[in-house]
């Protein structure tokens, strides 16, 4: 590692300037909401939920996130269902940017596959049917719920009857627990105020031909569902249902819905609620009045335990892809713009009709932006994908070279002709010879000699033919092996920078985590120009701040203990040392009460000490002292402070002008 280069330090104003903070104010939660909550199971737990005090701004603790009523009675709940896990992965987004009839489209998606097509949530299906759009008003693009998932404008789909606006949903926040599990990396991610909505690629994702093969059997099912008569199944009928029988469709569940087994079924969250309840809290979140009758059932029977799945089916496992080693190729950034025409939630309602003419006003870009869409991944069995850097992996930056045919490089080439050159002598016309010869006096015989010789020459010539020919073979071959050797080390060199760029990204993943969450951000100042050398600098910086800050807090714990915890025996780790500072009383309350009765005890013994008689229980019923007297007795006292306060056991440090005594 190359030494660190010079830093120059900044402060972050990153929270201060984004719009999303004037968002949120304190939250008003009403009785209303408590009772329901509570009918629906969400207290039946201490500390499942924790309602904010007078804060305007979100600050969660450790271990909990930030949701809203009207996300929990839509069918939310912690740890979430892997399927929204990875919606959010693939969309960029966090649970307060997707507003209320969001949360429900995707509770009735869940329901749908797993009651009434018996299939477990598919990633193919879902792009054929939804896509993301900016949720905005003409003149604010919104933080909180700023994202509005839609029925796309070709796509038959059940009429959900969303209410066209959700009135004070963004005031009603409040945190929830989520337990802590070796995939809290895919949990629900830290609350961060200051991320900003980007639109990605796969925001417009279309499935791919094998997609829509595979889910051509469910678009076809759901086709019947909507419109065999007698048998229709709407939005409300599944909304009604998952209400009804008390499992939460966005919870990781043990079992899938299909197997639900009734009242006494492990994922049920609440016991079952009265049909006035039921009825008032579907009118809730639909746009149905006090005139529409509420569904006592489905007209379709779900699948569960009583109706079990048939036997000869196919399970179709897709779900949104989540990363191994890297960011797959569906989050890129369209622009650093939001762009998008996009309608505040009240236009978009959710049903056929209002997803539809939602759609048209940003037709031409989705046209525009599904052109030049990648092509989407395929569906696969297993939960954790391939790694998109490995499995894209063209064969880049490979220079085939250009075999050249026998025929064009024998123009130049002869290996008759160059083993007669080779021979070192002149080449001679034989017959020119032979008649010369016989006019000579030496006659026949030299005839003879020089034909032998040419014969000799002419067999050397084969041999040479021949082994030219075996040398061009093995030069063919060794062209051959040098082509499969470049092409291999071109692959080679693709999977390097594949893993360089998978690496790079990680690691600048890792220094904006350390950006947001510690307030300030480097620049180097004599960089080296290597990305990867560059950057795993800057995220030993930010470690080396981390750790520095870590060990001041640790310091200024360990000497406010004693005085705070004087009976109790101080921990040695970190997190329970900074846990017993953040309890739900007053610490410095309880700090005040204990010197005060040190004070008094001290009184006690000062009048003791100066044998004075004092009849204590006169004293211990005194009223309250007048400002008059007090302010005698003290000024009476004042020139003897100092013996007073020596006696008392305090010794304060000698001051300079403008110092405080200091605490140890």
């Amino acid at each position: 590692m190359p030494p660190r280069s010079r830093l120059t330090k900044h402060t972050s104003s990153m929270a201060t300037e984004d719009l999303q903070f004037s968002e949120w104010e304190r939250s008003r939660i009403s009785n209303q909401d408590m009772n329901l909550l509570k009918k629906l199971g969400f207290m039946k737990q201490e500390k499942t939920l924790i309602f904010p005090g007078e804060e305007s701004y979100p600050t969660p603790r450790i271990g909990y996130r930030v949701t809203f009523v009207d996300h929990l009675i839509r069918g939310l709940a912690t740890p979430i269902h892997e399927f929204l896990r990875g919606l959010l992965f693939v969309y960029g987004l966090q649970l307060h940017h997707l507003t209320p009839n969001s949360i429900l489209h995707i509770s009735i998606f869940i329901t749908l596959c797993e009651c009434f097509l018996g299939t477990p949530p598919n990633w193919g299906l879902w792009k054929r049917i939804f896509l993301v759009r900016r949720n905005s008003s003409h003149t604010t693009a919104y933080n909180v719920g700023g994202v509005v998932i839609c029925v796309r404008p070709d796509v038959e789909y059940f009429d959900v009857k969303f209410p066209d606006s959700v009135q004070g949903w963004r005031r009603r926040w409040l945190y929830i627990h989520e337990e802590h599990n070796d995939s809290q990396e895919y949990n629900v991610a830290p609350f961060d105020g200051a991320e900003k909505i980007f639109r990605r690629h796969s925001w417009d994702a279309e499935a791919s031909d094998e997609e829509k093969t595979a889910t051509y059997a469910l678009m076809k099912r759901i086709h019947e569902l909507q419109n065999t008569r007698g048998k229709e199944l709407s939005g409300i009928q599944i909304t009604a249902y998952f209400l009804r029988i008390r499992v939460q469709p966005l919870q990781a569940r043990k079992n899938p819905l299909w197997m639900y087994s009734g009242a006494k079924d492990v994922d049920r969250f609440s016991k079952d609620l009265s049909v006035k309840d039921l009825e008032k809290l579907v009118r809730k979140i639909s746009s149905l009045s006090k005139k529409d009758a509420i569904p006592s059932s489905c007209r379709v029977e779900p699948y569960s335990g009583t109706n079990a799945l048939p036997k000869k089916r196919q399970i179709l496992s897709s779900l949104p892809p989540l990363p191994k080693g890297g960011e797959i190729e569906e989050r890129t950034i369209v622009t650093d713009e939001n762009q998008g025409t996009s309608r505040p939630e009240s236009e978009v309602a959710g049903s056929r009709k209002s997803a539809a003419s939602s759609e048209r006003e940003v037709e031409s870009e989705a046209s525009e932006s599904t052109q030049s869409l990648p092509s989407a991944a395929s569906p696969t069995n297993k939960r954790k994908r391939d790694e998109v850097a490995d499995s894209g992996t063209s064969k880049a930056g490979k220079s085939p070279v250009k075999e050249t045919a026998p025929e064009e490089e024998g123009i130049a080439f002869n290996p008759y002709d160059d083993a007669l050159v080779s021979s070192g002598e002149e080449e001679e016309d034989p017959l020119a010879n032979v008649a010369a010869l016989t006019s000579t006096s030496q006659g026949l015989s030299e005839a003879n000699k020089r034909a032998d010789d040419l014969a000799l020459k002419l067999e050397q010539s084969e041999k040479a033919r021949k082994k030219a020919e075996e040398d061009a073979a093995s030069v063919g071959d060794l062209r051959k092996r040098l082509h499969q050797a470049e092409d291999a080390l071109s692959d080679k060199t693709a999977q390097q920078i594949a893993r360089e760029e998978a690496i790079i990204g990680r690691l600048e993943s890792q220094n904006r985590r350390f950006t947001r969450k510690m307030g300030q951000d480097f620049e180097l100042q004599e960089p080296e120009g290597d990305r990867l050398v560059d950057a795993l600098s800057l995220l030993e910086i930010h470690g080396d701040l981390a750790r520095r800050s870590i060990a001041d807090a640790r310091t200024a714990f360990t000497r406010l203990f004693p005085y705070f915890f004087p009976k109790k025996k101080q921990p040695e780790a970190f997190a329970d040392l900074a846990k017993q500072f953040i309890p739900e009383e007053d610490l410095g309350l309880a700090f005040r009460q204990e010197n005060l009765k040190i004070g008094v005890e001290g009184t006690i013994a000062l009048v003791a000490e100066a044998q004075q008689s004092v009849d204590w229980a006169k004293t211990g019923e005194a009223k309250r002292m007048t400002k008059e007297k007090w302010q005698s007795l003290i000024k009476a006292a004042k020139p003897h402070s100092k013996k007073i306060l020596s006696f008392l056991g305090y010794k304060p440090a000698t001051p300079s002008s403008s110092a405080r005594p200091e605490v140890k």
